[in-house]
């Protein structure tokens, strides 16, 4: 008898997570490697939610609390949502969970049957299509290139749309793409789904205060009032408040869909860490001036490997107006020839190109549905950065025309 299930046959492990912990094997190893894989920030948690955390623990907060969040929290989440994004929820409308990404996981383990179909355009965050497939869904990937800056336009969403669909995936800003979608165009896309009453979206904000040049961030629940009852907003403290290690993600959405979320939850992980909602708690509820300062650092990195690249012939590399990604195409160097003899045939040979030549690590388009191209995280140090940049340009210089 075969001891591991079926169904696990039809997941990958996550690439991030890999890449990640290849770099630091080779570390580990002696080399000299620039990490740019890493999908975190590199700035260390404010001082005043650790200093939350810490009054919990010694207060005793330390036992299980509600299965989907403390009703302090909870409050919390339901006035992030009212202040920050005109979304109004009730307290039976929100769930907390260990990370975003078990909020996304809950979501769609309590929706999809076999053959389910859910919508994600690409490129996009590794976990989405595994997590389809492992609940026995089908994901059906619209590509959405450079040329439309990365994002799903209504006529081809309209094209994915079928009797089948359950779901339709967004992400903005997008992770690996940094794509953020605008209110006029969320506006639009909700007019297609306004013909499709079967369909619901999942909106992923997690990125939401990392956005630059001014732009304003808009979420699909509050541009599309009409399909408030169709949609669940996910968002999370991880990549604002730089709290990826204390695992707290929520989301609002209709109560019969986060009631059966929280029923799941109950036999799977039960409550998230009580100390980490505690620090969540003050993430929400205390000072975010701080948010200026990094967005400004991160806009600066931003510019710099922007420029950086698109000074390279063969690379083009589209400026993100969020997230801390930049995901540049390499279809220029596909068919070049290193100095070893070896042919540069896809993404993966000219990431691996980049490792082995040059020792910076990045990954591939390929992990994220969208080839030929790379994705860079720029959530580390400018000068760490301005080497990695360095590198590339070596790397890049090694190929033949």
């Amino acid at each position: 008898m075969k001891l591991i299930a079926a169904r696990m046959d039809r997941i990958k492990p996550s690439p991030s997570s890999m890449a990640t912990a290849r770099v630091k094997e080779l570390r580990a190893a002696g080399r000299d490697i620039v990490g740019l894989t890493s999908g975190e920030p590199d700035f260390d948690t404010p001082p005043h939610i650790v200093e939350a955390a810490y009054a919990a623990m010694k207060a005793g907060k330390t036992r299980y609390t509600v299965v989907d969040g403390t009703p302090e929290l909870k409050r919390a989440v339901r006035d992030k949502f009212a202040r920050e994004n005109g979304l109004t929820f009730e307290q039976d409308e929100v769930t907390v969970g260990n990370g975003g990404k078990q909020i996304v996981f809950n979501a769609l383990t309590c929706t999809i049957d076999d053959g389910d179909e859910v919508v994600i355009p690409a490129p996009y965050w590794v976990s989405y299509p595994d997590m389809v497939l492992l609940n026995g869904g089908r994901p059906v990937i619209v590509e959405c290139g450079a040329q439309n800056g990365y994002k799903m336009t209504p006529a081809q969403l309209e094209a994915a749309l079928t009797p089948r669909t359950k779901w339709v995936v967004l992400n903005s800003p997008c992770n690996p793409s940094g794509a953020t979608y605008t209110e006029n165009e969320l506006i639009a896309l909700g007019e297609v789904l306004s013909r499709h009453p079967n369909v619901w979206v999942l909106t992923d904000d997690v990125y939401e205060h990392l956005i630059y040049d001014g732009q304003k961030f808009a979420t699909f629940a509050h541009c599309n009032p009409q399909l408030r009852e169709r949609t669940l907003t996910i968002n999370g403290v991880s990549k604002a408040f730089a709290m990826t290690g204390w695992r707290i993600g929520f989301a609002g959405g209709p109560k019969t869909l986060i009631k059966t979320m929280a029923k799941l939850q109950s036999q799977s992980t039960s409550n998230p860490s009580s100390v980490s909602q505690a620090a969540a708690l003050a993430a929400l509820t205390g000072p975010n001036d701080f948010l200026a300062g990094w967005r400004s650092e991160y806009q600066r990195r931003r510019d710099l490997v922007v420029g950086r690249l698109n000074a390279i012939d063969g690379l083009y590399c589209p400026r993100p107006a969020g997230a801390f990604y930049v995901y540049p195409s390499c279809a220029g160097f596909i068919g070049r020839r290193g100095p070893n003899g070896n042919v540069i045939g896809d993404d993966t040979d000219f990431v691996m190109h980049l490792l082995e030549s040059r020792e910076v690590a990045v990954i591939q388009g390929a992990a994220f549905g969208l080839s030929p191209a790379f994705r860079i995280s720029f959530a580390t140090s400018y000068e760490q950065l301005e080497e990695a940049c360095n590198r590339i340009e070596a790397a890049c210089a090694m190929l033949d025309s």
